[in-house]
């Protein structure tokens, strides 16, 4: 769920199926790192997930014990980290945040408002730390764009079209 919609752990931990709006495709974050409440829509990888998700007795997505909120993922987190080979100090549910809001904006599909409305970051200046991702992204288009030229320029670019008439 982190990654596909880049919510932070303590609001996935404090998600109930009250906030969760599948018809409409939105996910209400009561409170955000202490923001004012948001609203952030659901991709169908999300919905889908969610849709599968069982839903049991307590009002939360994501339960902890005797179906109150879930305070911790330490003991699953580390399990999970010693057989994947990752560093003790990776930060995963963080870390999988940080590959969604990475994957935005080096797609430079995505503005960075739109990425800080996203990521519910109440400033922009958190949201800048991606910027060099889009700026990555411009200057690999750019230089697509030169290799392709260049390969038509010098008569080595590969055919596209047969436009030749019979």
């Amino acid at each position: 769920m982190a990654l596909f919609t880049g919510m932070r752990r303590g609001e996935l931990f404090k998600l109930q199926w009250q906030d969760v709006d599948l018809e409409r495709g939105f996910i209400h974050i009561r409170a955000p790192k202490g923001g004012p409440d948001q609203k952030i829509p659901l991709n169908q990888a999300a919905r889908e997930l969610l849709a599968a998700h069982p839903r049991g007795e307590s009002p939360y997505v994501f339960p902890g014990r005797g179906g109150n909120q879930r305070v911790d993922i330490n003991k699953q987190v580390t399990r999970i980290k010693q057989a994947a080979g990752l560093p003790q100090d990776f930060r995963a549910l963080h870390g999988l945040r940080h590959v969604y809001a990475s994957m935005l904006a080096s797609s430079g599909q995505v503005d960075l408002y739109t990425l800080q409305k996203l990521l519910t970051h109440k400033s922009a200046a958190m949201t800048q730390r991606y910027a060099h991702l889009r700026d990555e992204a411009l200057r690999r288009a750019s230089e697509l764009a030169g290799d392709l030229l260049g390969q038509v320029m010098n008569g080595s670019a590969p055919k596209i079209a047969n436009l030749e008439r019979k």
